[in-house]
């Protein structure tokens, strides 16, 4: 594939087990992102967390590379689709506050995300630029607010094109849900707009999913040699019957 418009593309198997996400104008982006949380959406969220260390290294990692790209045309598109309230009665998050792009680069570096769709995201950075060098003759990042609109919207009206901003739409969605353990999210800003309540107890240093390892493999352990023992009661049970 050269660009977004290749009618050779099919929608690849890990979109379609992702599962489908609006590409709709700025205030209904905001109103499913709204409406969306929900036992569902918690449940999809990943299951790696940034200890506070990996974090502090990923965000010094991110801070050299989002002046280039790809980070620095996903962080314009990030924030295209959910940019700064400007003018709202509700104030509302936006890509910048809910961190999504560092939580993007931590899903692209340390999540185990399948590398066709990490390979699909880097490509779509080009494939975005192409198209708006060849209607603007110039990179996305330089174009103004309107021409950004526009350019989105058309790469929106092909299959890869639509996919593409889904895959970005999911990304600012868990971003925004994710416990601020995960990367997104500081301080719960998403929670407070959407008047949701954390569950609990929230991972901590020391709890959370990472660091628990160990503890998973020792409860393994016990319950295998608890189900052994169990066994060999049966067993001498059936030998003396």
């Amino acid at each position: 594939m050269k660009s977004f418009f290749d009618k050779n593309y099919q929608t690849p198997l890990w979109f379609i087990k992702k599962g489908d996400n609006p590409t709709e104008d700025k205030q209904s982006r905001r109103r499913f992102l709204k409406s969306a949380a929900g036992a569902t959406a918690i449940a999809a969220l990943p299951v790696v967390s940034l200890s506070a260390k990996q974090q502090e290294q990923s965000q010094i990692q991110l801070s050299r590379l989002r002046k280039t790209d790809p980070w620095l045309t996903l962080d314009a598109t990030l924030m295209h689709l959910l940019p700064d309230s400007e003018v709202s009665a509700e104030p509302s998050p936006s890509a910048k506050s809910i961190n999504a792009l560092a939580y993007l680069y931590q899903v692209m570096t340390v999540q185990p995300t399948e590398e066709d769709e990490k390979e699909f995201i880097i490509k779509g950075v080009g494939w975005l630029n192409g198209f708006a060098q060849s209607q603007q003759s110039k990179s996305f990042v330089q174009l103004s607010v309107e021409q950004k609109e526009v350019t989105l919207r058309e790469i929106s009206n092909s299959s890869a094109g639509a996919n593409w901003l889904s895959t970005l739409l999911a990304y600012i969605f868990e971003a925004m849900l994710a416990p601020p353990a995960y990367g997104g999210n500081p301080d719960g800003i998403g929670w407070q707009w959407i008047e949701h309540q954390g569950g609990f107890p929230l991972p901590e240093k020391g709890q959370r999913y990472f660091e628990l390892p160990a503890r998973g493999k020792t409860n393994i352990q016990r319950l295998a040699t608890h189900n052994i023992s169990v066994r060999n009661i049966d067993i001498k049970r059936n030998t003396k019957a």
